[in-house]
């Protein structure tokens, strides 16, 4: 059976949709149609990257990464995969402004995953790659 982990949204992202957001009212409000029209379009495909964005580990061991529709996916085989690790971008103390889950595969490659369940998808990778 297929696993479908969903991806989490990172303040970044929050702040970015509001910016945007706050931009396409500007525009709107203060009559520049071109700049409302073009943060409207940013508004309805970065929604629709972090709404659809989905990690599919397929019962024929591949890791299934689709980031929206308006996005081209990855497939990653799970015996490619040299490591999947836990870790943070910049931390101070305890403090780490974003934490992600980091798989390496092939020869000097990786992709940064925000799971929502990172210790399953962790668990389950781990898994499967040693069958």
């Amino acid at each position: 059976m297929n696993r479908i982990f969903h991806a989490r949204i990172a303040a970044g992202q929050y702040l970015f949709v509001v910016l945007a957001g706050a931009m396409a009212v500007y525009g709107l409000w203060e009559k520049h149609i071109l700049v409302a029209v073009l943060f409207m379009l940013l508004l309805v495909v970065s929604i629709e990257k972090l709404i659809h964005t989905t990690y599919t580990v397929t019962t024929d061991d591949r890791l299934l990464l689709s980031f929206g529709r308006f996005s081209r996916g990855r497939e990653i085989l799970l015996k490619d995969i040299t490591s999947v690790e836990r870790t943070s971008s910049m931390q101070i103390g305890k403090f780490a402004v974003m934490r992600y889950v980091l798989v390496r595969y092939g020869k000097d490659k990786c992709a940064a995953l925000l799971p929502v369940k990172e210790e399953e998808f962790i668990r389950l990778l781990e898994e499967r790659r040693r069958q």
